[in-house]
């Protein structure tokens, strides 16, 4: 169940609430990627502190490895991987997509060779809700077809052929997984590349499936950025009010408050992690590359506007030096500084949703970010 807070009067910002198994989430929000159960670099109790209340998990990765009878063996997901709070399930589409020549795809599903040993493998749209219902997802997605920038009309036109295909089994299938005791809820995706009228086709198709909420996919696949914000406007525009809009793999701050600004409302992306891991921070004044030899001295936090418990407690120098001697420890710290800063990001738009004034805190929020230190 989905409930809208506020509506922000001068945009399509929007709060909400997500009613789940595992709790309510509030909206908007950004999700950790977990692709293999576990945040890199962070415990659940680091997620549980930063407040994070849904985190994000990868059917295509934990179906090649542990395997769903392993996880099975502590009851699901949660059990398994001790988040007690709410997981989405990716359908494993995109992963599969990346895959290029090991994969073909049909309208029975997927067939593919595993990126780990090779071993073959075919997921249909109802093995994927089978799987996520093992999960035990609090959210799971539909198989979908992924497509790229520069992909033809005729190509897309079939790629979205297959996608409702897909669909409409998928569906069905959930349906029969609830009326088996299932609590998690289904979300679609809109596809249909970039041609506005495949996108509508696409829309029409998602919402004549009543899903519990929908994701805008096909984004964030090489276009301009000019692109990405007029195809995720128009997409938005084309969806009901009353179901939880979702835009897969989007993690810095001009994407996510564009987004926002469209109506959406959740959303993912491994970023602020794999940036942690290559010596980068996020910080109010831009991104921060700590590992540089300038901050060699410097004895300020990463963000003196951050609150997190590694601004309040260690140096830029202090962090340079434990990025030059490759310890564990820097990933963990700014792995955990980033979600943080992210997690406060949403936070404070939130409430400038609910004050009417969203386009504002966006325009300073980007100004002091684009106008900093790098």
């Amino acid at each position: 169940m989905f409930v809208i807070g506020h509506k922000d009067k001068n945009s399509q910002a929007r709060t909400g609430l997500l009613m789940l198994p595992h709790g309510n989430v509030s909206t908007p929000v950004f999700m950790p990627v977990g692709t293999n159960a576990t945040v890199k670099a962070l415990t659940n109790d680091d997620l549980y502190g930063i407040g994070f209340e849904i985190i994000l998990s990868n059917t295509y990765h934990l179906y090649l490895r542990p395997g769903i009878d392993v996880i099975k063996t502590s009851g699901a997901l949660h059990d398994f991987s001790g988040w007690k709070r709410n997981y989405l399930t990716d359908s494993g589409g995109f992963q599969i997509f990346s895959l290029s020549s090991l994969r073909k795809i049909t309208d029975a599903g997927v067939k593919f060779r595993s990126h780990i040993d090779g071993s073959e493998h075919l997921l249909s749209p109802e093995k994927v809700v089978d799987i996520q219902a093992a999960l035990n997802s609090d959210i799971q997605m539909q198989l979908d077809v992924c497509t790229s920038y520069d992909t033809p009309y005729k190509k897309a036109l079939q790629a979205l052929y297959t996608n409702n295909v897909w669909l409409t089994r998928a569906k069905q299938r959930w349906l029969e997984q609830r009326d088996a005791g299932y609590g998690g809820q289904f979300f679609a995706i809109v596809q249909g590349n970039f041609y506005k009228d495949l996108r509508e086709r696409s829309a029409e198709a998602v919402i004549g499936a009543a899903p519990s909420g929908i994701a805008i996919g096909g984004l964030s696949v090489g276009e301009p950025r000019e692109v990405f914000n007029e195809y995720l406007s128009f997409t938005s525009g084309l969806l009901p009010d009353d179901k939880p809009r979702y835009v897969m793999g989007i993690g810095t701050p001009d994407y996510i408050l564009a987004a926002i600004e469209s109506g959406v409302d959740m959303f993912d992306c491994v970023l602020p992690t794999r940036l942690a891991r290559n010596g980068q921070a996020l910080t109010h004044s831009g991104p921060l590359a700590l590992k540089k030899q300038n901050y060699a001295f410097d004895l300020s936090p990463i963000d003196s506007k951050c609150g997190c418990k590694v601004c309040k407690n260690y140096s830029r120098s202090y962090m340079r030096h434990l990025f030059r001697s490759e310890e564990i420890l820097f990933s963990m710290l700014v792995s955990y500084h980033n979600l943080y800063f992210l997690h406060s990001l949403i936070k404070n738009a939130r409430l400038a949703i609910e004050s009417d004034c969203f386009a504002k805190y966006k325009q300073e929020f980007l100004k002091n970010y684009y106008g900093g230190h790098e």
